[in-house]
């Protein structure tokens, strides 16, 4: 039988460019299977942590994420993203964000695991139908 590890956690992590219009709610579901790809992972007692940068590298948002059997989904509503960017112009920020996940020791195993799967860029493009174009 074959058991996942810990040592999985530490594998590189997904580098995602995520497009995301001005204005508007933006969801981004990050599945974890097992190694026969088809089953979910138990994420029941995972803790979820997804921050977007700004990029100087200071901290712009911390964004929810909603958690379920096997997944963890950010999802970012429209009155953060309207405050995303400045400019008049098709791209109008680029942001760095990141999803870490807190895996609680098991008893007696020692410390909590703390693993980052994704990191990326979120691409903010103008809203036509607004103001920002």
């Amino acid at each position: 039988m074959c058991t996942p590890t810990i040592d999985k956690y530490g594998a590189t992590p997904a580098n995602i460019k995520w497009t995301v219009v001005r204005g508007d709610s933006a969801n981004l579901k990050i599945e974890f299977f097992e190694d026969d790809e088809v089953t979910e992972y138990d994420t029941t007692d995972w803790t979820y942590i997804a921050t977007a940068y700004d990029p100087s590298g200071q901290v712009l948002d911390d964004l929810p994420v909603v958690s379920g059997l096997g997944y963890g989904e950010i999802q970012i509503p429209a009155l953060t993203t309207a405050n995303w960017g400045t400019a008049y112009r098709s791209v109008v920020a680029e942001l760095s964000f990141d999803l870490q996940v807190v895996i609680p020791a098991g008893s007696g195993e020692g410390e909590d695991t703390t693993w980052t799967p994704v990191i990326g860029t979120i691409c903010v493009l103008g809203d036509v139908s607004g103001t920002s174009l």
